[in-house]
């Protein structure tokens, strides 16, 4: 091997470095960008040095753990998001319920001192009116909540096939550029791998690496969302159980659509809307309309038993919706329920599920859904069974069919149908008799507020003010969480940073390196041609 050759191979080893060195500095802000090295090796057996490999600098171990911590710090951060907006509306002492619900109560006592003036009995129209309202617009923004969670689920579950498919893509073209020059470009791995860093903080993915390099990657339950180069849609689908809410679905091996179960969905932004959904906004909302339906009831039975300035005994003072139960949509059979309240001491802030597990026999096993409680009802020799203070009439139990589900909402939405219907301030029975200067009966409604009739163990203020606590505690445990992942995050980060980041002074310190390289090269050429010139010139 000549000193020509030598130098000309230390040349092109100090020009790719340089390029190398460039490369880095200029993606220094790149996202996903992997930091590059030039490997160099010893020509063996004729002198010099030749370019082995630009090597990325990637860490397939510490980028999953990164993108594991992105994950759930997504999921946490969506979370607080969305429960710090309950927190900020029940816990506001201003536009808060309970000082609606003194207020309201409070009227009956001024109502008490002078039962027949029309003064007083206005205050009790105002307070009712000013108390139903909050109730419906505390439900309403709940509603809009819930409707703004589906639009999320369907935005978050376009995103994720958009980029499964762009993972696909780059599986494809990666193979092909294997298949053609035995190695992939870096840049097409560099993106490959932030496609993947940006589904995680979307949902938590399961990422399985081929001998062949090829990325698959699969969801909780180990439906595959990217296989080689195809990559397979997930569906934003309404729910069988209640078409109201949207759910994640997907076309299994025969075509068929099936929802995916909200606990097998976990991690990101998705993991945490559906997390936020089911743990805070369908309890709040569920324990509003619990609390509606326990002071209206019992302020209309109360009502009912007393008379008012006409002799007349007292009708309902508020209007509150029935509970619904709701039959699935892929049910084989006909059967039908109607539900009314029974006892609300047994009302609880939930829903619950019902299968038929024994047609014949009215049988049916029931799923609290709050805490996954399960036990077995059956219909009685009228159709009839009663569930949580709620009563269920079938209309027909020969149409049930084994494996039917039904789900009843016995308070989730109540609080919107609350509504005082009376106008008419002779109307109220304040009197136990019907004497004008009679008190009793509006005594008996104002002492309602101090008696634990919220499922049977709570007063108005005091379910309040859990439903706060409730609120808070998610809130707190949420930001605690997140306040954590997010410093392991950015642990995590650093770590990666330090080996896969571009380090502008160190990138510096080698550019004049291997410009020396270089120059160091040019100048054994030269020497080589000055030799050379030497030599011809003694002849």
């Amino acid at each position: 091997m000549s000193i020509f050759s030598i130098g000309l191979s230390g040349l092109n080893a100090a020009q790719n470095a340089l390029n190398t060195t460039s490369n880095n500095i200029s993606n220094v802000y790149t996202p996903g960008y992997n930091r590059e090295l030039t490997l160099l090796s010893e020509r063996s057996g004729s002198g010099g040095v030749t370019v082995e490999d630009i090597q990325r600098q990637f860490d397939g171990f510490v980028a999953g753990q990164l993108n594991r911590a992105n994950s759930e710090t997504s999921a946490l951060s969506s979370y607080v998001t969305q429960v710090s907006q309950i927190d900020n509306l029940l816990a506001d002492q201003q536009a808060g319920l309970a000082p609606l619900m003194q207020d309201f109560f409070s009227s009956f006592e001024d109502l008490a001192s002078a039962p027949s003036d029309p003064a007083a009995r206005q205050g009790v129209i105002g307070a009712a009116d000013t108390m139903s309202a909050q109730f419906r617009a505390f439900d309403e923004y709940l509603n809009d909540m819930q409707d703004g969670i589906n639009t999320q689920i369907r935005d978050e579950i376009s995103q994720i096939n958009n980029t499964a498919g762009q993972v696909a893509n780059l599986n494809r073209e990666i193979a092909l550029a294997r298949a053609k020059h035995g190695e992939a470009p870096n840049s097409l791995l560099n993106q490959r791998d932030q496609l993947v860093a940006d589904l995680s903080t979307r949902l938590d993915v399961e990422l399985t690496v081929q001998e062949s390099g090829t990325y698959n990657l699969s969801i909780g339950n180990g439906q595959p969302i990217v296989a080689d180069s195809t990559s397979f849609d997930l569906q934003a689908i309404a729910s069988d159980a209640d078409p109201s809410r949207t759910v994640v679905g997907y076309r299994d091996s025969a075509g068929n659509m099936i929802a995916l179960k909200d606990s097998s969905i976990s991690g990101g932004t998705l993991g945490g809307l559906l997390s936020f959904r089911n743990e805070a906004l369908d309890n709040t909302q569920s324990q509003l309309g619990q609390l509606a339906v326990t002071l209206a009831s019992a302020v209309n039975e109360q009502h009912r038993a007393g008379f008012d300035l006409n002799g007349n005994a007292g009708g309902d003072l508020f209007t509150v919706a029935e509970p619904r139960i709701l039959s699935n949509e892929r049910n084989n059979g006909s059967a039908v329920f109607a539900a009314a309240f029974g006892d609300l001491s047994q009302l609880a802030a939930t829903d619950y599920e019902l299968k038929v597990s024994d047609a014949a026999n009215g049988e049916f096993q029931v799923t609290r859904l709050d805490n996954g409680e399960r036990f077995t009802v059956t219909l009685d020799s009228s159709g009839q069974v009663e569930l949580g203070g709620v009563v269920l009439q079938i209309d027909d139990a020969s149409a049930l069919v084994d494996g039917d589900r039904f789900q009843l909402q016995p308070v989730r939405g109540a609080a919107g149908s609350m509504d005082n219907v009376i106008r008419d301030t002779a109307a109220i029975a304040a009197g136990a008799g019907g004497g004008s200067g009679d008190n009793e009966n509006a005594l008996a409604l104002q002492q309602l507020q101090q008696q634990s009739l919220v499922g049977g163990s709570a007063t108005f203020n005091g379910a309040y003010a859990i439903m706060v606590s409730d609120v808070g505690s998610h809130t707190n445990i949420a930001q605690v969480n997140l306040d954590a992942r997010q410093g392991l995050s950015e642990q995590l980060y650093a770590l990666q940073q330090s080996e896969s980041g571009v380090n502008l002074d160190e990138e510096a310190a080698n550019l004049i390196r291997f410009q020396q390289f270089y120059q160091a090269n040019a100048k054994v050429i030269q020497t080589a041609s000055t030799v050379l010139d030497e030599i011809l010139g003694l002849r």
